[in-house]
């Protein structure tokens, strides 16, 4: 397990920006960056801040010290048992999960340690995920007499019925293996190798033209949504638009003429 530094800052959530690459990092190391309600907020406020940003190639989510998350606070939940502050705070880390969803670029989790319930939710809601080799994987609100409602919703669509369920009824443990071999994660490597595989990843995205990125993080996930038909008329036009764009002219013509293209971000 590679585990990240840790920063003692009182911030719930740490920014850092390499190039057009940024870093959001879950920083309540001690809590194995469980998702307090400040977690949340400040969460949610970094990416609608930073989804404004048009100059963001890449966006990283990671978590400090130990684990990368364990999920939502139990101990701020049981302190408050009240079924419309439970309802808010469901709401609240489904807004999280949306944005993530609707950031223009792709968000890319950087996982070590654990990933457990919420703190899976957040790994298979990201568009790509980098685990380190001894990452594990859970939904197991199961084990405490609660079913991961929430977190079954991404987690369904990225490994399917089959072994969601599975996850979700027993709570068990799934290896960065069998994580990536179902779509959990997109990639996995060595613990000592991880935070350069999640620069490399980033870094090949951030080589691309811009436009396409955008393009194509917006349009993967309307098509997912339409039926067959629909998905390709839809992609037809997306993909005619984008063939307007300068940055296709100068992909095109730089590969026809066997030279690095330049984008321009038009």
């Amino acid at each position: 397990m590679t585990a990240q530094p840790v920063v003692r800052s009182e911030e719930p959530v740490l920014l850092s920006r390499v190039g057009d690459v940024v870093t959001l990092t879950l920083n309540r190391p001690d809590q194995f960056n469980a998702l307090s309600d400040e977690m949340l907020a400040a969460l949610g406020a970094a990416l609608d801040r930073l989804a404004a940003d048009d100059s963001l190639r890449c966006l990283v989510i990671a978590g400090a010290g130990r684990a990368f998350c364990a999920g939502h606070d139990l101990r701020q939940m049981r302190g408050r048992p009240d079924e419309a502050y439970y309802r808010d705070l469901f709401a609240r880390c489904g807004e999280v999960m949306l944005a993530i969803a609707a950031f223009p670029v792709p968000v890319v989790a950087r996982v070590h340690g654990v990933a457990t319930a919420a703190g899976c939710q957040l790994v298979a809601a990201c568009d790509l995920a980098v685990a380190g080799e001894s990452a594990r994987f859970a939904v197991s609100g199961i084990n405490v007499g609660l079913f991961c409602s929430t977190p079954a919703v991404p987690l369904s669509r990225a490994v399917g019925s089959k072994l969601a369920l599975d996850m979700l009824f027993t709570g068990r443990f799934i290896s960065a293996a069998e994580a990536l071999a179902n779509g959990l994660v997109s990639r996995i490597a060595p613990d000592a190798d991880l935070d350069a595989a999640v620069d490399a990843l980033t870094g090949e995205i951030a080589a691309k033209s811009p436009v396409a990125i955008r393009t194509g993080k917006a349009m993967f996930a309307r098509q997912a949504a339409l039926p067959l038909d629909q998905a390709y008329a839809y992609a037809g036009e997306v993909m005619a638009r984008n063939m307007m764009a300068d940055d296709a002219a100068e992909g095109i013509d730089a590969f026809i003429g066997k030279r690095k293209p330049a984008w321009t971000g038009r």
